[in-house]
């Protein structure tokens, strides 16, 4: 038994599978390519890598795969964080194994997706992504799984070698392999270099990989805002051009990686590195269009929002991606709102038309969850509330279940006008009395506090002429 293993790696066993054939091309013979990367292997005592970092459910698969002959690497972003010293959250394995074999494998996996078959190994809460080998190549008549349409991988099932795994994928820094055969890394395309020069190469020609799948140019900004690092010239020169194609892009998976950019903890760098890029027109184009007219109030609010999301994240607290497009789409919810209510439309019909136009648009890019677009829209409802100062109505509000979240959104408004500001302070303040003290201050009757406070026209009631009644 290897150095630090245990019984626990033995878990989920079936039955160890017939060792594989050392073959490199076994898996797709008639898929032999001209790429033959020759990988710098970087032993043990000069990385920096320890298992005891790793997940104890990464090692037992990796260990499983390996005592079942199969080749087996941790791969990818893991290998990367590690190598840069951070702890990662999620841990993928790469092998020569097919997703069937990986099966046999063990019990807690289950296969999924189509597009790109993958094997899941599930352990309690923690899955570990298991996936085979990509080739290159097509199969010679007609018989791999790749299916390509205008440039873009539908499907992408033709397995390859570790070799052409290793130029399938995005960034250099990914393409970095932890061999648990002996503990060593190896690197086919020059990651090792790019991590040390802080720097994103994407592997390949920079237009067709985009085209293949647009997604990776939001990889690219995430990548660069997490990590610290420069997008190589060449890998952003295509963003202009090919961004539009991101509106193609599955919008439930540009849901997944908004998740990816704003609740991780890197969301302000990820939202100054997606204007930077020019990518933000493309992925929140009412937000882009807000920002345009140079509201810096709304800026101060969007980067104010997200400052406190990651410092939310980085204390262990809980986050909901329901305040998160709530603060990204404000700006073009607001400035409908108050256009159809100067040309005469009540009050609440306006903000309710105002985000139903805005989260209608936003979800053809970025399918966010009708769980989350109530809440969004509730807390949006509320803002022009809080101006009404009348005694039912204060503790009517303070009863309403997003009354808190709407209360932190009025907080990040306050650069809006100082009537904004005087509001939050004022609500801030009643929250901290007793309950029959609040009442005592509060008139019985309408009253606002702050006229007009958010900036919003109000209309004006006509004067009746001298010496005219009401009645008819």
């Amino acid at each position: 038994m290897p150095h630090g293993r245990t019984a626990a790696h033995s878990a989920a066993f079936v039955a160890p599978a017939p060792r594989a054939a050392k073959d490199p091309n076994r898996l797709n013979p008639e898929a032999r390519t001209s790429v033959t990367p020759v990988p710098a292997v970087i032993p043990r005592e000069q990385h920096v890598i320890s298992r005891k970092n790793i997940s104890k459910a990464a090692l037992r698969v990796l260990y499983r795969l390996h005592d079942a002959g199969y080749d087996a690497f941790l791969v990818g972003g893991a290998v990367r964080d590690l190598l840069l010293g951070g702890h990662p959250k999620d841990f993928d394995v790469a092998t020569n194994a097919t997703p069937d074999e990986v099966k046999k494998l063990f019990r807690n996996c289950r296969l999924i997706g189509r597009r790109f078959r993958l094997a899941h190994v599930v352990f309690g809460p923690e899955i570990i992504e298991v996936a085979t080998f990509r080739g290159t190549g097509e199969v010679e008549g007609g018989e791999g799984d790749r299916h390509i349409v205008d440039g873009l991988i539908v499907r992408d099932n033709v397995w390859g070698t570790i070799e052409e795994d290793a130029v399938r994928r995005d960034f250099r820094v990914n393409a970095l392999y932890y061999d648990i055969s002996d503990f060593s890394v190896r690197d086919y395309v020059g990651g090792m270099q790019d991590l040390d020069g802080r720097v994103l190469h994407l592997i390949g020609d920079p237009a067709t990989r985009y085209r293949e799948d647009p997604v990776r140019m939001l990889r690219a900004a995430r990548l660069a805002a997490k990590l610290g690092f420069t997008i190589d010239p060449k890998a952003s020169a295509p963003f202009e051009e090919l961004g539009p194609l991101l509106t193609d892009a599955a919008p439930a998976r540009l849901f997944d990686e908004s998740l990816k950019m704003f609740l991780a903890g890197n969301g302000l760098k990820s939202f100054r590195m997606l204007e930077q890029c020019g990518l933000l027109k493309f992925l929140f184009p009412a937000t882009a269009r807000a920002l345009r007219r140079g509201d810096e109030a709304l800026r101060s609010l969007i980067e104010r929002g997200l400052a406190n999301t990651d410092a939310r994240i980085a204390e262990g607290k809980s986050v909901t991606p329901a305040f998160l497009f709530a603060v990204l789409l404000w700006g073009e919810v607001r400035d409908l709102a108050y256009a159809w209510m100067a040309k005469g439309v009540d009050g609440n019909e306006a903000w309710a038309r105002a985000a139903a136009h805005v989260v209608g648009e936003q979800c053809q890019r970025v399918a966010i969850p009708r769980r989350f677009t109530i809440t969004m829209e509730e807390i949006w409802s509320l803002q022009p509330r809080f101006e009404q100062i009348q005694r039912k109505r204060v503790f009517r509000l303070m009863t309403h279940p997003r009354f808190r979240a709407a209360f932190d959104f009025l907080l990040l408004r306050a650069a809006e006008s100082p009537a904004i500001r005087e509001l939050g302070q004022w609500w801030a303040h009643a929250q901290q009395l007793p309950q029959e003290v609040l009442a005592a201050a509060l008139p019985a009757s309408t009253a606002a506090v702050a006229d007009s406070a958010a900036g919003a026209p109000r209309k004006r009631r006509r004067r009746k002429p001298p010496g005219k009644s009401g009645s008819a």
